[in-house]
């Protein structure tokens, strides 16, 4: 079994990295592979509507001048998907919502590859607008057929200054009851 996880903030080594890193440490712990993907800061383009891969059935978005043929291969082969993104004005990162609108549209056109895995939504806010992010990225994972584990709350933190999220011991709960639950489901369905 194997969770890759893409950071959509530009700041490595910021909240929502940690976030991540948190559910990626229990999920190791129950004996998960996982990955870490920095998405955040590369250079993505958003998805153009072109059809081209509807047609082509090739696995593949038929733009091939960034990363994201290589994102949709890592998310095909793995059984669970975190996506992370800090809110920006009330919602995704650009990076965040690039991955989401080609990945989706390539598994649409290829059989639905998204079908069934299990995805996680994580979020850091400055002080609001993380609701919206979490549901941007939910119903990506809902109209996709995957299947979301909840937590004791919502998978947010309040956190502005690199290092807040580790203050936030709700936050640091919270995560670690999603990914706990998110082990609970791919040991149920993939084993």
């Amino acid at each position: 079994m194997k969770v890759v996880a893409f950071n959509g903030s530009p700041r490595q080594n910021g909240n929502t990295a940690a976030m991540i890193k948190e559910a990626l440490a229990v999920l190791e712990m129950e004996g998960i592979e996982t990955e870490f993907i920095q998405l955040g800061g590369n250079l993505l383009r958003g998805c153009q509507a072109c059809g081209v891969c509807r047609k082509k059935q090739d696995m593949r978005c038929a733009f091939d001048d960034d990363k994201m043929n290589t994102f949709i291969e890592k998310i095909r082969e793995a059984d669970g998907i975190i996506i992370g993104s800090p809110t920006y004005f009330a919602d995704l990162s650009t990076e965040t919502k690039a991955l989401i609108d080609r990945c989706g549209y390539v598994s649409r056109s290829n059989g639905n590859f998204l079908s069934r895995k299990i995805g996680a939504a994580v979020c850091a806010a400055r002080r609001t607008g993380a609701m919206h992010v979490l549901d941007s990225i939910n119903h990506f994972f809902l109209i996709s057929d995957m299947v979301v584990p909840g937590s004791t709350y919502w998978n947010m933190t309040l956190s502005l200054q690199p290092g807040d999220f580790q203050k936030d011991q709700e936050g640091v709960s919270t995560i670690k009851r999603m990914a706990e639950n998110m082990a609970w489901l791919l040991k149920r369905t993939r084993e």
